[in-house]
């Protein structure tokens, strides 16, 4: 179910999440490129401090690559779901703070071979084959040079392939492609859900904010003392500006600067990948995953996905994850492609009779969402210090934040909301 009206349909139940905010100021202190967790952040943040904000959003709702839409009538989110790093993540601090409906992940998961729960000595050799990996890569991260990540993996044994392909479905690209010094390391026994949807609390947490939706920003001028900003909308004269647009969007030139950028500055925002992560929505009321929100690794055919996530929320729906590989060889065929890829993945694990009541509601595709064109940023090996070239200012009046600038929780939501505040409180220092 992808055609036009099931892609409506997600879309209006997007649309009643976010409600609409106050009118924007004409000329404001502050002006806000995107309503993400990055750009809600620091728009909050900003207000608090008494400066004038209004925040330019291109889509016509808020929250960015946080969405949650209903159904069957369960909220499901199409975009960012784990809250990583619970005791560094922002998100978890304020969510808690608010009395918001906080769930732990569970640590243990589904373990299948050829459609059978795995044996004992199965599902330790997988536990060994992780603890090598990371071990590997840790000690390896603490020398000077960066290398693919990839690289100094050690012999795994059986499981290593499926080590492999889990760290590089939550990597965004395959691991010889990103930096040994920029792997993510998420201890599963530290995130956590929310019922009814990341993308829906952080669209609560943006429903007050003076925000126009959408508004593409198309040119930022900061050759005067200011900067003018031109939009759809029109034009703002503002003292500063905040930039929350993805980067894989920044590469394709969506937002002139005049004058140009400094080189070092634009090298920064090409040197980033688009990183992939994808999923496609299964109903499957007859499953054989028992208990919510558990991981299953699916092993011993031919075609083993990286990851699915089970039962979100005890519901009868399911995320087939699709990694960058995969997506890219799905690109070449047509759009139904990605749900006869999960049947056929699902059936050669546990025979077709078990997937007669199995249905797909929705795929996503951020890497072909105009406004994403990624479903996060990815450093290549060598480039790791392209995060810290962007979060310095330009010229006292332009800031860059988003999930790509944060080292410890790039590719996340609560990572954005973090660099969202960081640009914020830098600009209040200089505005104030």
């Amino acid at each position: 179910m992808n055609g036009p009206a099931a892609r409506r349909g997600v879309e209006e139940a997007v649309q009643s999440e976010s409600v609409s905010t106050p009118n924007p100021a004409a000329t404001p202190d502050v002006v806000v490129v995107g309503a993400g967790s990055a750009g809600i952040a620091a728009a909050r943040r900003l207000m608090v401090a008494g400066l004038t904000v209004t925040v330019l959003e291109a889509r016509r709702r808020i929250g960015g690559r946080t969405v949650t839409a209903r159904f069957k009538g369960h909220p499901l989110d199409l975009g960012a779901h784990w809250l990583h790093a619970g005791p560094i993540n922002p998100l978890v601090r304020l969510g808690r703070r608010r009395g918001e409906p906080l769930r732990r992940a569970p640590v243990e998961g589904h373990f299948f071979v050829r459609g059978r729960p795995g044996s004992r000595a199965q599902s330790a050799a997988l536990d060994r084959a992780f603890a090598m990996a990371d071990r590997a890569m840790t000690q390896a991260a603490k020398g000077r040079e960066d290398q693919p990540a990839g690289r100094v993996l050690p012999p795994m044994g059986p499981q290593g392939r499926r080590v492999v392909a889990i760290h590089g479905l939550v990597s965004g690209r395959p691991l010889d492609e990103v930096s040994l010094h920029d792997f993510p390391s998420m201890e599963y026994a530290d995130n956590l859900f929310i019922a009814g949807g990341l993308g829906a609390f952080v669209s609560r947490l943006g429903q007050s904010l003076p925000v126009r939706l959408g508004t593409a920003v198309h040119a930022i001028d900061w050759s005067g003392s200011g900067v003018r900003v031109e939009s759809t909308a029109g034009t703002l004269q503002a003292k500063a500006v905040l930039v929350t647009t993805p980067m894989a969007v920044l590469q394709q030139d969506a937002i002139r600067f005049a004058p140009a950028l400094p080189n070092g500055v634009q090298e920064a925002i090409h040197g980033f990948t688009q990183g992939v992560y994808e999923h496609v929505v299964l109903h499957w009321p007859d499953s054989p995953f028992r208990g919510a929100d558990r991981l299953a690794s699916l092993t011993g055919m031919h075609r083993d996905p990286p990851g699915l996530l089970t039962c979100i929320d005890g519901t009868p729906f399911h995320f087939f994850e699709l990694d960058q590989p995969t997506a890219a060889a799905l690109d070449r065929r047509d759009a139904h492609a990605p749900h006869r890829y999960a049947r056929e993945v699902l059936a050669e694990q546990f025979g077709h009779r078990a997937i007669r009541n199995l249905s797909a509601v929705h795929t996503t595709r951020w890497r072909h969402d105009p406004w994403s064109q990624a479903s996060w940023a990815v450093v290549p090996p060598g480039l790791y210090a392209v995060r810290d070239t962007l979060k310095a200012p330009v010229g006292e009046r332009i800031w860059f934040a988003g999930e790509a600038l944060s080292r410890a929780q790039w590719g996340t939501a609560g990572g954005a909301w973090e660099e969202g505040e960081r640009a914020a409180g830098e600009i209040i220092g200089r505005l104030a």
